[in-house]
Protein backbone atom coordinates (compact mmCIF):
# COMPACT_ATOMS: atom_id res chain seq x y z
CA UNK A 1 0.00 0.00 0.00
CA UNK A 2 1.38 3.30 -0.58
CA UNK A 3 -0.24 6.95 -0.26
CA UNK A 4 0.37 9.04 -3.25
CA UNK A 5 -1.51 12.51 -4.42
CA UNK A 6 -4.33 11.78 -1.50
CA UNK A 7 -4.81 8.74 -3.58
CA UNK A 8 -4.63 5.00 -1.93
CA UNK A 9 -3.12 1.72 -4.34
CA UNK A 10 -3.49 -1.66 -4.23
CA UNK A 11 -0.73 -3.70 -4.75
CA UNK A 12 -1.30 -6.98 -5.57
CA UNK A 13 0.62 -9.96 -4.54
CA UNK A 14 -0.15 -11.42 -7.48
CA UNK A 15 2.46 -9.61 -9.76
CA UNK A 16 3.25 -6.77 -7.24
CA UNK A 17 2.03 -4.54 -9.95
CA UNK A 18 -1.19 -1.80 -9.19
CA UNK A 19 -4.50 -3.48 -9.06
CA UNK A 20 -6.64 -0.56 -8.01
CA UNK A 21 -6.38 2.94 -6.98
CA UNK A 22 -9.01 5.10 -4.96
CA UNK A 23 -9.00 8.62 -3.63
CA UNK A 24 -8.89 9.56 -0.18
CA UNK A 25 -12.36 11.01 1.27
CA UNK A 26 -11.75 14.59 1.79
CA UNK A 27 -12.66 16.41 4.74
CA UNK A 28 -15.23 17.99 3.65
CA UNK A 29 -16.61 14.92 2.56
CA UNK A 30 -15.69 12.72 5.61
CA UNK A 31 -17.78 15.76 7.28
CA UNK A 32 -20.78 15.47 5.30
CA UNK A 33 -20.74 11.88 5.48
CA UNK A 34 -20.71 11.95 9.68
CA UNK A 35 -23.69 14.57 9.18
CA UNK A 36 -25.99 11.95 6.73
CA UNK A 37 -25.01 9.19 9.35
CA UNK A 38 -26.38 10.87 12.32
CA UNK A 39 -29.43 12.03 10.44
CA UNK A 40 -30.22 9.25 8.86
CA UNK A 41 -29.62 6.71 12.00
CA UNK A 42 -32.82 8.79 13.36
CA UNK A 43 -35.22 7.14 10.57
CA UNK A 44 -33.53 3.95 10.66
CA UNK A 45 -33.48 2.76 14.00
CA UNK A 46 -37.47 3.91 14.19
CA UNK A 47 -37.51 1.72 10.78
CA UNK A 48 -39.75 -2.08 11.96
CA UNK A 49 -37.03 -4.65 12.72
CA UNK A 50 -38.73 -6.92 10.20
CA UNK A 51 -37.81 -4.18 7.66
CA UNK A 52 -34.33 -3.91 8.47
CA UNK A 53 -34.04 -7.61 8.32
CA UNK A 54 -35.07 -7.89 5.11
CA UNK A 55 -32.98 -5.78 3.51
CA UNK A 56 -30.08 -7.17 5.34
CA UNK A 57 -31.01 -10.28 3.67
CA UNK A 58 -31.27 -8.92 0.51
CA UNK A 59 -27.86 -7.32 0.62
CA UNK A 60 -26.41 -11.18 1.47
CA UNK A 61 -28.51 -12.26 -1.36
CA UNK A 62 -26.41 -9.41 -3.60
CA UNK A 63 -23.33 -10.71 -2.30
CA UNK A 64 -23.96 -14.13 -3.04
CA UNK A 65 -24.55 -13.42 -6.68
CA UNK A 66 -21.43 -12.03 -7.02
CA UNK A 67 -19.47 -14.44 -5.48
CA UNK A 68 -17.10 -15.55 -8.66
CA UNK A 69 -16.17 -12.03 -8.81
CA UNK A 70 -15.79 -11.53 -5.26
CA UNK A 71 -13.27 -14.79 -5.27
CA UNK A 72 -11.21 -13.38 -8.26
CA UNK A 73 -10.93 -9.80 -6.86
CA UNK A 74 -9.53 -11.39 -3.40
CA UNK A 75 -7.28 -13.40 -5.47
CA UNK A 76 -5.79 -9.78 -6.77
CA UNK A 77 -5.96 -8.39 -3.35
CA UNK A 78 -5.00 -10.42 -0.78
CA UNK A 79 -3.55 -13.67 -2.60
CA UNK A 80 -6.44 -16.32 -1.86
CA UNK A 81 -7.06 -18.91 -4.54
CA UNK A 82 -9.86 -18.68 -6.48
CA UNK A 83 -11.19 -22.19 -5.57
CA UNK A 84 -11.41 -20.88 -2.33
CA UNK A 85 -12.17 -17.29 -2.32
CA UNK A 86 -16.25 -17.58 -2.88
CA UNK A 87 -16.61 -19.90 -0.38
CA UNK A 88 -16.13 -16.72 2.03
CA UNK A 89 -19.30 -15.48 0.85
CA UNK A 90 -21.42 -18.32 0.47
CA UNK A 91 -20.36 -20.36 4.07
CA UNK A 92 -18.81 -18.14 6.61
CA UNK A 93 -20.68 -14.76 5.78
CA UNK A 94 -23.88 -15.84 4.99
CA UNK A 95 -23.95 -18.43 8.25
CA UNK A 96 -23.28 -15.33 10.47
CA UNK A 97 -25.38 -13.15 8.83
CA UNK A 98 -28.16 -15.07 8.77
CA UNK A 99 -27.69 -16.17 12.27
CA UNK A 100 -27.66 -12.93 13.87
CA UNK A 101 -30.74 -11.61 11.58
CA UNK A 102 -32.57 -14.90 13.16
CA UNK A 103 -31.45 -13.96 16.83
CA UNK A 104 -32.45 -10.07 16.79
CA UNK A 105 -35.89 -10.39 17.17
CA UNK A 106 -35.31 -11.82 20.65
CA UNK A 107 -32.24 -10.16 21.69
CA UNK A 108 -33.13 -6.85 20.78
CA UNK A 109 -36.70 -7.10 22.37
CA UNK A 110 -37.65 -5.31 25.69
CA UNK A 111 -36.73 -7.49 28.79
CA UNK A 112 -39.64 -7.15 31.59
CA UNK A 113 -38.10 -6.68 35.07
CA UNK A 114 -40.83 -8.24 36.71
CA UNK A 115 -44.25 -7.56 37.93
CA UNK A 116 -44.63 -4.71 40.63
CA UNK A 117 -48.18 -3.30 41.49
CA UNK A 118 -49.14 -0.08 39.96
CA UNK A 119 -45.44 -0.47 37.95
CA UNK A 120 -44.58 -1.02 34.08
CA UNK A 121 -41.10 -1.87 34.15
CA UNK A 122 -38.49 -2.90 31.18
CA UNK A 123 -35.24 -2.34 29.91
CA UNK A 124 -34.93 -1.39 25.95
CA UNK A 125 -31.95 -1.94 24.10
CA UNK A 126 -31.21 1.77 22.20
CA UNK A 127 -28.85 2.01 19.53
CA UNK A 128 -25.62 3.03 20.00
CA UNK A 129 -26.05 5.86 17.46
CA UNK A 130 -23.27 5.76 14.47
CA UNK A 131 -20.49 3.05 14.41
CA UNK A 132 -17.01 3.17 13.36
CA UNK A 133 -15.70 -0.27 11.71
CA UNK A 134 -12.07 -0.99 10.45
CA UNK A 135 -11.97 -4.04 8.72
CA UNK A 136 -8.69 -6.27 7.93
CA UNK A 137 -7.46 -7.75 4.86
CA UNK A 138 -7.19 -11.05 5.52
CA UNK A 139 -10.98 -12.47 5.99
CA UNK A 140 -12.44 -9.32 5.08
CA UNK A 141 -15.98 -9.89 4.31
CA UNK A 142 -15.98 -12.34 7.40
CA UNK A 143 -14.25 -9.71 10.03
CA UNK A 144 -16.52 -6.91 8.44
CA UNK A 145 -20.10 -8.79 9.14
CA UNK A 146 -19.20 -9.51 13.04
CA UNK A 147 -19.85 -5.98 13.38
CA UNK A 148 -21.67 -4.37 10.43
CA UNK A 149 -24.89 -6.96 10.98
CA UNK A 150 -25.25 -6.69 14.53
CA UNK A 151 -24.95 -2.55 14.12
CA UNK A 152 -27.42 -2.54 11.61
CA UNK A 153 -29.68 -4.31 12.86
CA UNK A 154 -30.14 -2.81 15.97
CA UNK A 155 -30.83 0.34 14.40
CA UNK A 156 -27.35 2.33 14.56
CA UNK A 157 -25.75 4.09 10.89
CA UNK A 158 -22.31 2.66 10.12
CA UNK A 159 -19.31 4.05 8.33
CA UNK A 160 -16.77 1.59 7.15
CA UNK A 161 -13.23 1.79 6.46
CA UNK A 162 -11.93 -1.16 5.28
CA UNK A 163 -8.43 -2.00 4.74
CA UNK A 164 -6.04 -0.36 1.72
CA UNK A 165 -5.34 -3.71 0.93
CA UNK A 166 -8.59 -4.96 0.22
CA UNK A 167 -10.89 -1.51 -0.81
CA UNK A 168 -12.93 -3.08 -3.00
CA UNK A 169 -14.28 -5.10 -0.39
CA UNK A 170 -15.95 -2.25 1.45
CA UNK A 171 -17.48 -0.62 -2.24
CA UNK A 172 -19.22 -4.31 -2.69
CA UNK A 173 -20.47 -3.66 0.59
CA UNK A 174 -21.98 -0.44 -0.19
CA UNK A 175 -23.61 -1.67 -3.36
CA UNK A 176 -24.61 -4.68 -2.00
CA UNK A 177 -27.02 -2.75 0.62
CA UNK A 178 -27.71 0.41 -1.64
CA UNK A 179 -29.29 -2.78 -4.15
CA UNK A 180 -31.40 -4.25 -1.12
CA UNK A 181 -32.59 -0.65 -0.34
CA UNK A 182 -31.05 0.43 2.57
CA UNK A 183 -31.64 4.64 2.82
CA UNK A 184 -29.15 6.98 2.23
CA UNK A 185 -26.62 7.63 4.37
CA UNK A 186 -26.81 4.83 6.74
CA UNK A 187 -24.42 2.54 5.53
CA UNK A 188 -21.18 4.79 4.48
CA UNK A 189 -17.97 3.03 2.05
CA UNK A 190 -15.08 5.58 3.00
CA UNK A 191 -11.14 5.25 2.10
CA UNK A 192 -9.70 6.99 4.58
CA UNK A 193 -5.71 7.43 6.25
CA UNK A 194 -5.15 6.73 9.52
CA UNK A 195 -5.16 10.48 10.64
CA UNK A 196 -8.08 10.79 9.23
CA UNK A 197 -9.67 8.13 11.30
CA UNK A 198 -7.86 9.04 14.17
CA UNK A 199 -9.99 12.57 13.58
CA UNK A 200 -13.45 10.33 13.16
CA UNK A 201 -12.96 9.16 16.64
CA UNK A 202 -12.24 11.83 18.23
CA UNK A 203 -14.75 13.95 16.49
CA UNK A 204 -17.62 13.76 18.96
CA UNK A 205 -19.38 12.29 16.20
CA UNK A 206 -19.32 8.46 16.05
CA UNK A 207 -20.09 6.53 19.60
CA UNK A 208 -18.49 3.14 18.62
CA UNK A 209 -15.57 1.54 17.40
CA UNK A 210 -15.19 -1.91 15.87
CA UNK A 211 -11.50 -2.60 14.87
CA UNK A 212 -9.85 -5.88 13.94
CA UNK A 213 -5.91 -5.86 12.97
CA UNK A 214 -2.59 -5.91 14.98
CA UNK A 215 -1.68 -5.75 18.23
CA UNK A 216 0.30 -1.94 17.62
CA UNK A 217 -3.06 -1.16 15.61
CA UNK A 218 -5.34 -1.42 18.79
CA UNK A 219 -3.40 -0.20 21.14
CA UNK A 220 -2.84 3.14 18.86
CA UNK A 221 -7.32 3.17 18.77
CA UNK A 222 -7.48 2.98 22.45
CA UNK A 223 -4.61 5.92 23.06
CA UNK A 224 -6.97 7.85 20.36
CA UNK A 225 -10.11 6.83 22.16
CA UNK A 226 -8.94 7.16 25.55
CA UNK A 227 -10.71 10.23 27.49
CA UNK A 228 -13.62 10.77 24.96
CA UNK A 229 -16.32 7.73 26.74
CA UNK A 230 -16.96 6.26 23.93
CA UNK A 231 -16.73 2.37 23.18
CA UNK A 232 -14.28 0.45 21.39
CA UNK A 233 -13.93 -3.55 20.73
CA UNK A 234 -10.81 -4.21 19.28
CA UNK A 235 -10.04 -8.37 18.13
CA UNK A 236 -5.95 -8.12 17.74
CA UNK A 237 -3.39 -11.07 17.20
CA UNK A 238 -3.18 -14.46 18.09
CA UNK A 239 -0.92 -17.28 18.32
CA UNK A 240 -3.06 -20.05 18.81
CA UNK A 241 -2.08 -23.63 20.19
CA UNK A 242 -3.18 -26.85 19.66
CA UNK A 243 -3.04 -30.04 21.88
CA UNK A 244 -2.97 -33.83 20.14
CA UNK A 245 -3.66 -36.22 23.25
CA UNK A 246 -2.44 -39.97 23.01
CA UNK A 247 -6.11 -40.79 22.64
CA UNK A 248 -6.77 -38.58 19.96
CA UNK A 249 -8.11 -39.42 16.56
CA UNK A 250 -4.76 -39.37 14.80
CA UNK A 251 -6.07 -39.18 10.80
CA UNK A 252 -8.69 -36.78 11.69
CA UNK A 253 -6.09 -34.21 13.68
CA UNK A 254 -3.78 -34.35 11.30
CA UNK A 255 -5.82 -33.25 8.78
CA UNK A 256 -7.36 -30.83 10.43
CA UNK A 257 -4.52 -29.42 11.93
CA UNK A 258 -2.75 -28.97 8.46
CA UNK A 259 -5.83 -27.60 7.11
CA UNK A 260 -5.52 -25.07 10.70
CA UNK A 261 -2.32 -24.10 9.96
CA UNK A 262 -1.82 -23.16 6.46
CA UNK A 263 -5.28 -22.69 5.12
CA UNK A 264 -5.65 -19.16 3.53
CA UNK A 265 -1.80 -19.14 3.74
CA UNK A 266 -1.41 -18.95 7.27
CA UNK A 267 -3.33 -15.40 7.38
CA UNK A 268 -5.97 -16.49 10.08
CA UNK A 269 -7.07 -14.77 13.07
CA UNK A 270 -7.50 -18.33 14.84
CA UNK A 271 -5.02 -20.15 12.33
CA UNK A 272 -3.19 -22.99 14.34
CA UNK A 273 0.38 -21.37 14.88
CA UNK A 274 1.71 -23.97 17.29
CA UNK A 275 1.33 -27.69 17.85
CA UNK A 276 1.99 -29.82 21.38
CA UNK A 277 1.65 -33.75 20.87
CA UNK A 278 1.66 -35.94 23.20
CA UNK A 279 5.27 -37.87 23.03
CA UNK A 280 3.82 -41.40 22.01
CA UNK A 281 2.14 -39.88 18.93
CA UNK A 282 4.96 -37.24 18.33
CA UNK A 283 6.74 -39.26 15.62
CA UNK A 284 4.43 -40.34 13.50
CA UNK A 285 2.46 -37.28 13.68
CA UNK A 286 5.28 -34.96 12.81
CA UNK A 287 6.09 -37.83 9.51
CA UNK A 288 2.31 -37.43 8.73
CA UNK A 289 2.10 -33.68 9.34
CA UNK A 290 5.23 -33.03 7.22
CA UNK A 291 4.00 -35.23 4.26
CA UNK A 292 0.40 -33.92 4.10
CA UNK A 293 1.73 -30.21 3.95
CA UNK A 294 3.76 -31.04 0.97
CA UNK A 295 1.33 -31.70 -1.32
CA UNK A 296 0.24 -28.01 -1.26
CA UNK A 297 -0.21 -26.08 -4.39
CA UNK A 298 1.52 -22.92 -4.56
CA UNK A 299 1.52 -20.82 -7.64
CA UNK A 300 -0.98 -18.05 -8.80
CA UNK A 301 -4.08 -17.89 -7.00
CA UNK A 302 -5.95 -17.27 -10.26
CA UNK A 303 -4.98 -21.04 -11.24
CA UNK A 304 -7.59 -23.53 -9.99
CA UNK A 305 -5.08 -26.08 -8.96
CA UNK A 306 -3.47 -23.53 -7.15
CA UNK A 307 -3.99 -24.98 -2.62
CA UNK A 308 -1.91 -22.20 -1.67
CA UNK A 309 -1.51 -18.59 -2.64
CA UNK A 310 0.88 -15.68 -1.99
CA UNK A 311 0.96 -13.52 1.02
CA UNK A 312 -0.36 -10.82 1.16
CA UNK A 313 3.02 -8.90 0.59
CA UNK A 314 6.57 -9.75 0.09
CA UNK A 315 7.49 -8.38 3.19
CA UNK A 316 5.16 -9.88 5.31
CA UNK A 317 6.33 -13.13 4.08
CA UNK A 318 9.80 -12.44 4.71
CA UNK A 319 9.02 -11.63 7.96
CA UNK A 320 8.27 -15.48 8.43
CA UNK A 321 11.30 -16.64 6.57
CA UNK A 322 13.26 -14.52 8.95
CA UNK A 323 11.71 -16.58 11.69
CA UNK A 324 12.38 -19.53 10.41
CA UNK A 325 15.51 -18.80 9.95
CA UNK A 326 16.21 -17.29 13.50
CA UNK A 327 14.29 -20.83 14.84
CA UNK A 328 17.01 -22.81 12.42
CA UNK A 329 20.35 -21.08 13.76
CA UNK A 330 18.90 -21.39 17.28
CA UNK A 331 18.52 -25.46 16.90
CA UNK A 332 15.23 -26.06 14.88
CA UNK A 333 14.74 -28.51 12.27
CA UNK A 334 12.85 -27.91 9.13
CA UNK A 335 10.75 -30.62 7.46
CA UNK A 336 9.75 -29.11 3.92
CA UNK A 337 12.04 -28.81 0.94
CA UNK A 338 10.74 -25.62 -0.30
CA UNK A 339 12.99 -25.95 -3.30
CA UNK A 340 10.03 -28.00 -4.69
CA UNK A 341 7.66 -24.52 -4.75
CA UNK A 342 9.07 -22.97 -7.80
CA UNK A 343 7.39 -20.10 -6.67
CA UNK A 344 9.30 -19.65 -3.11
CA UNK A 345 11.68 -16.79 -3.45
CA UNK A 346 13.11 -14.26 -0.41
CA UNK A 347 11.37 -11.24 -1.33
CA UNK A 348 8.75 -12.78 -2.88
CA UNK A 349 4.80 -12.73 -1.76
CA UNK A 350 5.12 -16.52 -2.49
CA UNK A 351 6.00 -18.61 0.13
CA UNK A 352 6.04 -21.95 0.68
CA UNK A 353 4.91 -23.80 4.44
CA UNK A 354 6.96 -25.11 6.57
CA UNK A 355 7.12 -27.17 9.53
CA UNK A 356 9.67 -26.70 11.81
CA UNK A 357 10.66 -29.45 15.11
CA UNK A 358 13.14 -29.20 17.99
CA UNK A 359 11.45 -25.99 18.81
CA UNK A 360 10.86 -23.72 22.13
CA UNK A 361 9.39 -21.03 23.29
CA UNK A 362 12.96 -18.98 23.12
CA UNK A 363 12.07 -18.75 19.56
CA UNK A 364 10.33 -16.08 18.04
CA UNK A 365 8.12 -18.61 16.05
CA UNK A 366 6.70 -20.09 19.02
CA UNK A 367 6.08 -17.06 20.51
CA UNK A 368 5.37 -14.33 17.96
CA UNK A 369 2.40 -14.07 15.73
CA UNK A 370 3.78 -15.01 12.34
CA UNK A 371 0.00 -14.94 10.27
CA UNK A 372 2.06 -16.84 7.86
CA UNK A 373 2.74 -20.61 6.72
CA UNK A 374 4.76 -21.46 9.38
CA UNK A 375 3.90 -23.97 11.84
CA UNK A 376 6.40 -25.45 15.44
CA UNK A 377 5.64 -28.72 16.74
CA UNK A 378 6.63 -30.17 20.07
CA UNK A 379 6.36 -32.99 21.80
CA UNK A 380 4.63 -33.15 25.76
CA UNK A 381 4.68 -35.55 28.30
CA UNK A 382 0.92 -34.97 29.47
CA UNK A 383 -1.65 -32.58 30.18
CA UNK A 384 -0.51 -30.19 32.51
CA UNK A 385 2.76 -29.85 30.36
CA UNK A 386 0.53 -28.90 27.69
CA UNK A 387 -1.55 -26.63 29.26
CA UNK A 388 1.58 -24.70 30.74
CA UNK A 389 3.18 -24.29 27.12
CA UNK A 390 -0.51 -23.36 25.62
CA UNK A 391 -0.95 -20.71 28.71
CA UNK A 392 2.91 -19.36 28.16
CA UNK A 393 1.82 -16.72 25.46
CA UNK A 394 0.85 -12.83 25.28
CA UNK A 395 -2.30 -14.20 23.02
CA UNK A 396 -5.52 -15.77 23.89
CA UNK A 397 -7.91 -16.26 20.79
CA UNK A 398 -8.29 -19.84 20.71
CA UNK A 399 -6.82 -23.03 21.68
CA UNK A 400 -7.69 -26.61 20.38
CA UNK A 401 -7.72 -30.11 22.12
CA UNK A 402 -7.62 -33.29 20.29
CA UNK A 403 -9.09 -36.07 21.92
CA UNK A 404 -11.74 -38.72 22.03
CA UNK A 405 -12.40 -37.95 25.81
CA UNK A 406 -15.09 -35.29 25.84
CA UNK A 407 -14.95 -34.43 30.15
CA UNK A 408 -10.69 -34.06 29.75
CA UNK A 409 -11.21 -31.56 26.91
CA UNK A 410 -13.76 -29.79 29.46
CA UNK A 411 -11.12 -30.05 32.19
CA UNK A 412 -8.40 -29.14 30.15
CA UNK A 413 -10.48 -26.37 28.48
CA UNK A 414 -11.10 -24.53 31.36
CA UNK A 415 -7.63 -24.51 32.51
CA UNK A 416 -6.54 -22.54 29.68
CA UNK A 417 -6.40 -18.80 29.08
CA UNK A 418 -8.29 -18.03 25.72
CA UNK A 419 -11.56 -17.22 24.36
CA UNK A 420 -12.63 -20.14 22.63
CA UNK A 421 -11.42 -23.86 23.54
CA UNK A 422 -12.28 -26.20 20.83
CA UNK A 423 -12.20 -29.95 20.62
CA UNK A 424 -11.38 -31.64 17.33
CA UNK A 425 -11.75 -29.00 15.17
CA UNK A 426 -9.74 -25.32 14.87
CA UNK A 427 -10.03 -22.60 12.85
CA UNK A 428 -13.90 -21.93 12.60
CA UNK A 429 -16.25 -19.80 14.04
CA UNK A 430 -19.79 -20.43 15.23
CA UNK A 431 -21.81 -17.37 15.26
CA UNK A 432 -24.05 -18.91 17.82
CA UNK A 433 -20.68 -18.07 20.33
CA UNK A 434 -19.10 -15.58 22.02
CA UNK A 435 -15.99 -14.20 19.55
CA UNK A 436 -13.66 -13.25 21.99
CA UNK A 437 -10.06 -13.12 23.43
CA UNK A 438 -8.31 -12.55 26.54
CA UNK A 439 -4.48 -11.02 27.14
CA UNK A 440 -2.98 -8.97 23.98
CA UNK A 441 -5.71 -10.51 21.98
CA UNK A 442 -8.12 -7.72 22.70
CA UNK A 443 -11.06 -6.15 24.04
CA UNK A 444 -14.87 -6.88 23.74
CA UNK A 445 -17.06 -9.30 22.20
CA UNK A 446 -18.53 -10.08 18.74
CA UNK A 447 -21.07 -12.48 17.31
CA UNK A 448 -23.81 -14.40 19.43
CA UNK A 449 -26.73 -12.26 21.69
CA UNK A 450 -23.25 -10.50 23.30
CA UNK A 451 -22.34 -9.36 19.80
CA UNK A 452 -24.68 -6.63 20.28
CA UNK A 453 -24.14 -5.52 23.30
CA UNK A 454 -21.61 -3.17 22.12
CA UNK A 455 -23.79 -1.71 19.41
CA UNK A 456 -26.92 -1.22 21.96
CA UNK A 457 -27.27 0.98 25.20
CA UNK A 458 -29.47 -0.30 27.74
CA UNK A 459 -32.59 2.01 28.67
CA UNK A 460 -34.51 1.40 32.00
CA UNK A 461 -38.62 2.52 31.74
CA UNK A 462 -39.49 3.14 35.17
CA UNK A 463 -43.22 4.01 34.68
CA UNK A 464 -45.72 4.77 37.86
CA UNK A 465 -48.73 4.17 36.40
CA UNK A 466 -51.30 4.10 39.25
CA UNK A 467 -50.97 6.63 41.86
Amino acid sequence: MSVMLQSIQIRSPIDGKVYAQRPVATDTAIEASLARASASQTAWRHTPLAERIGILAAAVGHLNAAKVAIGEELAWQMGRPVRYGPNEITRGFTERAEYMAQIAPEVLADTDAGAKDGFKRFIRRDPAGTVLVIAPWNYPYLTAVNSIWPALLAGNAVILKHSSKTLLVGERFQQALDKAGLPSGVFQNLVLTHEQTDRIILSGKVHQVAFTGSVIGGRAIARVAAGTFIGFGLELGGKDPAYVRADADFDHAVENLVDGAFFNSGQSCCGVERIYVNQSLYPRFLDAFSALTAQYVLDNPLEPDTTLGPMVSGKAADFVRNQIDAAVRSGARTHIDTAKFRREARGSAYMAPQVLSNVNHQMSVMRDESFGPVIGIMPVGGDEEAIQLMNDSPFGLTASIWTSDLPAAERLGDGIATGTVYMNRCDYLDPALAWTGVKETGHGVSLSRFGFDAVTRTKSFHLRHKL
